[in-house]
């Protein structure tokens, strides 16, 4: 049996840690494309220059505006051929970082998350869209990032709702790592050779994932609440920044080689409705971890475990907690025929699973988390 593994070269977080971005940069050379937001660079500013100036690097400004599309991807790509950059660093949310990965293209990439919304920072994947903001496919790269940089200060100053989000996007990793498990399914870490055309041979995941994933989920449990009150106040305490580790590292190791599953698929059926697209990416995979776990069956005692968790820390677990105040059968049917699309990781579930059977989940999962939540 192939089995696949694959992590960025080197994962740092800690307080002020931004102040030595310098250091990083210096060893790949003298000077880094920075592909961030004019808001986010301005946040992190006075920390930027300090870095620059203590390890002698530049910084080479992009004029990154918010969309990864193709020529966006081509600009920033002739700004640092002209400017002979070293390497490139992505400073921000997930744009930006999605940016710097197809910009660097699996080599001398340095990430630097401002907001850990999504586990997606340790990935070697990311998303192009159009020039009209609209889907246009996944990414796969020969590498993860050559580097991982969290400041955790920049994290508890953050809205705390990216990093409730963030916990939504973790939640999902041990259960999605579990079904993939039981199905003997492949994951995305087979993908790791960063061929496009499907050439590379496909890979199982290992011990070590699934270990990380069921860790991932422990540490949401412990330390989720605490986190999220730390966050509150803009401090820095040893629960948010194990929080911060399973939001990032945890999950995104957990995810990329343990493999997604139903929630993943299901919240791309969600996400074609109107409705639920002031939702973040992390909320809507919370409510659908709860659809899983209904098409699974699973334990009443292990559901309610979830429900209590996602309303500990202020997560939805029902429709109209993601903007979905009502549902009509046309697009519960629109959604969960997505979620059943052949592309969509629903294929990796241990058992085979039908538009019906998702339609069904999602009424369920809806009336169950309302009933919860109304309990409380």
């Amino acid at each position: 049996m192939r089995k696949a593994f694959i992590s960025p070269a080197k994962y740092v977080q800690g307080e002020d840690e931004l102040l030595n971005l310098g250091y990083f940069v210096s060893t790949f050379g003298k000077k880094a494309l920075l592909i961030a937001h004019p808001d986010d660079i301005s946040r992190v500013k006075e920390k930027l220059d300090q870095t620059a100036a203590k390890f002698s690097i530049s910084l080479i400004p992009s004029n990154f505006q918010g969309e990864v599309s193709g020529r966006e991807v081509a600009r920033l790509k002739k700004v640092a051929a002209e400017n002979e950059c070293d390497c490139v660093v992505g400073l921000g949310g997930g744009k930006a970082i999605d940016a710097a990965k197809c910009v660097a293209e699996g080599q001398r990439l340095i990430v630097v998350p401002t907001i850990v919304a999504t586990d997606a920072p340790t990935s070697h994947c990311a998303v192009l869209y159009t020039e009209d903001g609209l889907f246009d496919r996944y990414v796969y790269f020969v590498q993860n990032p050559s580097v991982v940089l969290i400041d955790t200060v920049i994290i508890a100053n953050a809205p705390t709702r990216f990093l409730v989000s963030g916990m939504g996007d973790a939640l999902s990793t041990y259960f999605e790592a579990r079904a993939v498990r039981n199905a003997y399914a492949n994951v995305d870490a087979g993908l790791a050779c960063g061929a496009q055309d499907g050439s590379c041979p496909p890979a199982k995941g290992t011990n070590a994932a699934f270990a990380l994933a069921s860790y991932c989920y422990e540490t949401l449990l412990e330390d989720g609440v605490k986190a999220k009150e730390a966050s509150d106040n803009n401090v820095v305490t040893p629960a948010l920044e194990n929080i911060i580790e399973a939001n990032s590292l945890l999950s995104g190791l957990g995810f990329e080689s343990g493999g997604l599953a139903a929630i993943h698929a299901i919240h791309d059926g969600l996400s074609v409705l109107p409705s639920a697209r002031s939702a973040t990416h992390g909320e809507k995979v919370s409510f659908c971890t709860i659809c899983q776990l209904v098409l699974e069956n699973a334990p009443t005692e292990e559901l309610r475990e979830v429900l209590d968790f996602s309303l500990s820390v202020g997560l939805p677990v029902c429709l109209a907690d993601i903007g979905i105040e009502e549902i009509t059968e046309a697009e519960l049917t629109a959604a969960a025929t997505k979620a059943c699309a052949k592309e969509e990781p629903i294929e990796a579930m241990p058992f085979p699973i039908t538009i019906e059977q998702v339609k069904a989940a999602i009424v369920v999962a809806d009336r169950l988390g309302a009933a919860h939540k109304a309990s409380k």
